[in-house]
This record gives C-alpha cells, sequence and structure tokens, in this order.
C-alpha cells in the first residue's frame, strides 16, 4: 500500500506542477502584455524590474491557478489510471478506491493551507507591492506613468487630467487642487506641460505653459505665462478608507470592519422616543451598518472561501476523471476549465452584490465549495461502491 500511495502521489505532484506552471503562465501573460511587455520592448523598463514585477504578481494569481491546477491534475491522472485499468487491478487486489486516494485528499487539504496563507496575507501584500513599483517605474519613465482622458489622485491634493500626451509633453492640462478637507480650492488650466521627474524624493514636476489659475475661495483668476507645479508622492502607510479592499490582508480587512461598525455605534437610535419609533431606528441603524460593512464582509468570506477550493476541486475531479475513462490530456483540460467557470461564476455573481446586504452575497461565495464538495463526496462514495 505504501508503494502504491507513493506512486499516485509522485503521478499527482508531477502532474500538478505541470499545470499550475501553465496557468499561472496564462494568467500573467494577460498581464504582461497589458502593462510589462509593451515598456520592456519600448526601451522604458529592465529585464530585472519585468522579472520583479512577475514575481510580484505571481502570488496574486497563483490564488486561481492552484485549485485549477489541482482539479485538472485529478482529472488527468485518475483518468489514465481508469483508461489504462490499474484502476482495476488495485480493485482486484482488495484496497478501496478512498483508501487508495487518502494520501491526494491529504495532499489537498495541505494546498488549501497554502492557498489561506496565500489569500489572507501574501497575495495582498504582494499586489499592493506590485502597485509601488508600477508607480516608481512611472516616476523614472513619467511619461509612461500619465495616462490620457482619466483622472487621476496619486498625488495627495491634487487630481489631475490630461487630454492628450506625447512622450513627456502635454497638451490640455487640468489640475484641481484640494484643502485638507478634500474640497475644491483651486483649479489650474494649463494649454501645455512638460513632465520632469525626480525619483529620489519621489517627486513628478509639471512646467505649466499659458495656464489661468482660478481661485475658488476667494473668487478670482489671473494668468501666467509659465508655472512650475512640483507633485509629491506620498505611499500611506496603513490601508484608509478609500483603499481597494483587494489589497488588503484579512488582518486589515477585520480592522476596517471594526472602524465600520464603530462609525455606525455613534449613530446609535434616540431613547426619547415611542416604542415603534424606536424599533424603526433601530432597523435603519441595522440597514445603514450591513450597507457599510457588507463589501468588507464579502471581501473576507472571499478569501477564506478561495481557501478551499483545492479540497472540493480534488473531491469532484478523482470521480469524473474515473468516470471519462479518457487519457487524453486535451479532454481533461477542457473539463477542468468548465468545472473552473463554473465555480468562479459564483464568486462573480457574489462580488457582484457586495452592495445588496439583504441578498446575503458574502454566503453566495460558499455555495460553490458546497456543491462541489458535497457533489465530490457522491460521487467519490458510488465510485467506491463501484456504482
Amino acid at each position: 500500500m505504501k508503494t502504491l500511495h507513493l506512486y499516485l502521489t509522485r503521478q499527482v505532484l508531477a502532474t500538478l506542477a505541470m499545470t499550475v506552471t501553465v496557468f499561472t503562465f496564462v494568467l500573467l501573460l494577460g498581464n504582461v502584455l497589458k502593462e510589462i511587455l509593451a515598456l520592456l520592448v519600448n526601451g522604458q523598463a529592465t529585464i530585472g524590474l519585468v522579472a520583479q514585477a512577475l514575481g510580484l504578481l505571481i502570488p496574486f494569481v497563483l490564488v486561481f491557478a492552484l485549485p485549477m491546477g489541482m482539479l485538472t491534475a485529478t482529472l488527468l491522472v485518475f483518468g489514465r489510471f481508469s483508461a489504462d485499468q490499474e484502476l482495476t487491478a488495485v480493485r482486484a487486489s482488495g484496497v478501496s478506491l478512498v483508501a487508495l486516494v487518502t494520501p491526494v485528499l491529504l495532499l489537498s487539504a495541505g494546498l488549501s493551507c497554502v492557498s489561506a496563507m496565500v489569500n489572507l496575507q501574501v497575495a495582498p501584500q504582494c499586489r499592493v507591492a506590485y502597485k509601488n513599483l508600477w508607480f516608481r517605474l512611472g516616476l523614472e519613465r513619467a511619461s509612461s506613468f500619465i495616462v490620457e482622458k482619466q483622472f487621476m489622485d496619486d498625488f495627495p491634493g491634487y487630481v489631475i487630467y490630461v487630454r492628450k500626451k506625447d512622450g513627456p509633453n502635454l497638451q490640455g492640462v487640468s489640475i484641481y487642487k484640494l484643502n485638507a478637507e478634500g474640497k475644491l480650492e483651486q483649479s489650474l488650466q494649463a494649454a501645455s506641460a512638460t513632465i520632469i521627474s525626480h525619483v529620489a524624493s519621489n517627486q513628478v514636476v509639471l512646467l505649466l505653459y499659458e495656464v489661468h489659475r482660478y481661485d475658488l475661495v476667494n473668487p478670482q483668476w489671473d494668468y501666467l505665462p509659465k508655472n512650475p507645479l512640483t507633485l509629491e508622492y506620498k505611499p500611506p502607510p496603513a490601508p484608509t478608507l478609500s483603499t481597494n479592499l483587494s489589497d488588503m490582508t484579512f488582518s486589515q480587512l477585520w480592522q476596517k470592519l471594526r472602524d465600520l461598525e464603530r462609525l455606525s455605534v455613534q449613530n446609535k437610535p434616540m431613547e426619547r422616543v415611542s416604542a415603534e419609533q424606536l424599533r424603526e431606528q433601530k432597523r435603519r441603524l441595522a440597514v445603514m451598518t450591513a450597507d457599510l460593512t457588507m463589501p468588507v464582509r464579502v471581501q473576507m468570506h472571499r478569501q477564506v472561501a478561495f481557501s478551499f477550493g483545492c479540497i472540493g476541486f480534488t473531491l469532484i475531479g478523482i470521480p469524473l476523471g474515473i468516470r471519462a475513462h479518457r487519457r487524453e490530456t486535451s479532454a481533461g483540460v477542457a473539463m477542468a476549465l468548465i468545472l473552473s467557470l463554473i465555480y468562479y461564476s459564483f464568486i462573480i455573481v457574489g462580488q457582484s452584490l457586495e452592495t445588496r446586504p439583504e441578498l446575503a452575497p458574502h454566503l453566495i461565495l460558499w455555495l460553490p465549495n458546497f456543491i462541489f464538495q458535497t457533489v465530490g463526496a457522491v460521487l467519490l462514495w458510488r465510485a467506491n461502491r463501484g456504482v
């Protein structure tokens, strides 16, 4: 039995390494072609910088590649195992299917632990590091950082819009200066501008030409033929209320949830009202709290639910591979893609409903795990009985 377990585990691990590598490469390819490869071809980024960016992206795509790779590996290995009559030989020797696949199930549980570590901590940190690296590249190649026809708020206190860009030269530049409260206090409209970057000090200088400056606090305007504007980038030391939820670790999401709940508690119902009014106020407070916290809850449940994907995919992949009775790699990959599409469609639906707390979108994220694990366990039990 030990030799048989070792043989099967080696087969699964070898196939898993291949499938995870392929899926990781495919998922990375979209980001590379969209952002990094163009800069490398144009000489705006070095190979070392590209390698560093890819290394930071790998944990993020591994969240998806690892469960898909485990599903494909089980489909391929057990499909060949069944097609080559090896499963028949094992059963003839008195070994049950459940006893045979125990190491594979334990492997899926171990991979779920790895997925949990990546989902809850490593991937969000690497995503933030990747964005900071991308911004550093933007400072070094400021012309690649400025985007046409898009409002940019990466510099504290300013919102910038550029109508047209040609290398370091800009046309139709609109700059809106905000006060400490985030309210608009000044507007700069420049016919053109030139970008000068200072990487060491995290600064970008915009040399503005033909500037019309409007002061909204003390209503007045003036004209400047030339006006240099220094913009400084200071990455926030910790996530703020406006930070993208996908960039937060589980502990940071938990802290943000507590902060939002405290904001809701500060608006507690008044006591000197009738019982009916008090019930209505409590109901509205509960609705408001759910509206505030539900996006955070959805992201937290998403991170945890994703971690159990390997177990569900393994449970359903083993009996389906045996039933398929196919040795062809293409058949196993096609089946894995279809099942992955079904699984991740629940995740997409759950996230799209994060603003509808009455539909419990955080629970929808657990449905694919429940369905895959339940169906997989039933199919495995039937396959073990030879049904």
